[in-house]
């Protein structure tokens, strides 16, 4: 059989070294910059950075006081359309799904009734232009 069909291991029996060139190399956990998690902060760097960047501690995900309000989860109107669609329904209120706004990024496309405790003026622009209704828990700024 040919030499390049028959198996690594066997073409290097009685080789002294199996290709990693002086008898130090490739010994142990030495040769690839410490065994585990080693090296994180020096050698390996450029891995942690690269691909694990959640690895130590909560850094540069900003600071939240904990007196500061909650936001509510959002949802844009093309999402809305897609659960309505998903559901079978024409009336849908998003806060059933976990949401608290409605954002007006996408198109809607369907004339849907949506209900949620906060509706931007795009969103609403949006809903009504493709004949449906945008009711807000909001409270309306008396004009």
């Amino acid at each position: 059989m040919t030499a390049r069909f028959r198996k690594k291991v066997r073409r290097q029996r009685g080789s002294h070294t199996h290709g990693w060139g002086a008898k130090k190399k490739h010994r142990g956990s030495g040769s690839r910059g410490g065994a585990g998690e080693s090296g994180m902060f020096f050698q390996k760097r450029s891995y942690v950075t690269t691909y694990d960047r959640d690895r130590f501690g909560r850094k540069g995900r900003g600071f939240v006081p904990p007196t500061s309000p909650e936001r509510p989860r959002t949802v844009n109107v093309k999402d809305v359309e897609a659960l309505a669609i998903k559901h079978k329904v024409k009336e849908i209120d998003v806060a059933q799904f976990g949401y608290g706004k409605v954002l007006g990024a996408g198109k809607i496309t369907i004339p849907l009734s949506v209900k949620a405790k906060v509706i931007t003026e795009k969103a609403k622009a949006k809903i009504e232009k493709a004949g449906g209704k945008a009711i807000s828990e909001q409270k309306e700024e008396a004009e």
